[in-house]
């Protein structure tokens, strides 16, 4: 199997991206996804130039953070910050959201490198207002999409036949529970597919993560077991390959 292991929330933070860079360099993490909005990019983007060999991509974001766009109304609130939550994303106008993802991939695009897949904060590309926005910008630039139909709002898999994803998919290693035989399980469990992907967020945590994110503490352990031996070892045990979205076809 090829495994792709993603850490969301590149670009957070400092934490957040030292986090990851240690998950890349120690551990089982490949690939990372860009929070092209918030205060940690450019040290993600220093971080990423000198580690080529993690993958990276855009972490789509209309739930985090400022636009790069101005006059997005449907998006934002009064203070011109992203709303929080997701109930308002049933109305927000399509055109804003292209308009919004198109500047946060572009945005990407000048650092001088090609994103290797999108995925999203918050799983928001999944919703059937916004999969048709990052299909649609996924196909212009020839980029895959994190598997789509893993969550509720999912739309029908007719809909992204022109775009490349992994057969299997996991976003269950998430919470304050999670163990090294948690991460095991779950990779045991996409075994059978030829190619899939794990989310995961570590991170070390930081006063922006603790100020800004719901979901903080449970990074660290994250980070832990990411790089922990018995982890390491059952990928090499297994011959799990682990890659990033360059080389999943």
């Amino acid at each position: 199997m090829k495994l792709v292991v993603n850490a969301d929330d590149f670009g957070y933070s400092k934490g957040v991206n030292l986090g990851i860079l240690e998950a890349h360099v120690e551990g089982i993490v490949s690939s990372a996804t860009m929070m092209m909005n918030m205060p940690g990019v450019a040290h993600a983007f220093r971080l990423a130039a000198d580690t080529p060999t993690l993958g990276v991509g855009v972490h789509l974001v209309l739930t985090c953070g400022s636009p790069l766009e101005a006059n997005v109304p449907t998006l934002t609130d009064e203070n011109g910050m992203f709303r929080r939550g997701q109930a308002h994303l049933e109305d927000v106008s399509a055109e804003e959201v292209e308009r919004e993802f198109t500047a946060q991939l572009e945005t990407f695009f000048r650092s001088g490198r090609k994103p290797t897949h999108i995925d999203s904060h918050h799983h928001v590309h999944a919703r059937e207002t916004i999969l048709p926005v990052v299909l649609r910008l996924a196909e212009r630039h020839g980029l895959p999409v994190r598997y789509p139909w893993a969550f509720e709002q999912a739309a029908e898999r007719s809909h992204t036949t022109k775009v490349h994803t992994t057969e299997g998919f996991s976003h269950h290693f998430y919470g304050a529970d999670l163990t090294a035989d948690g991460l095991i399980a779950i990779i045991e469990g996409l075994s059978g597919s030829a190619t899939a992907e794990i989310m995961t967020h570590p991170a070390y945590v930081d006063e922006e993560l603790l100020k800004g994110s719901s979901y903080a503490i449970p990074r660290a352990r994250e980070l832990q077991i990411l790089t922990a031996p018995k982890v390491k070892e059952y990928i090499k045990l297994k011959k799990v390959q682990l890659v990033n979205f360059n080389e999943i076809g």
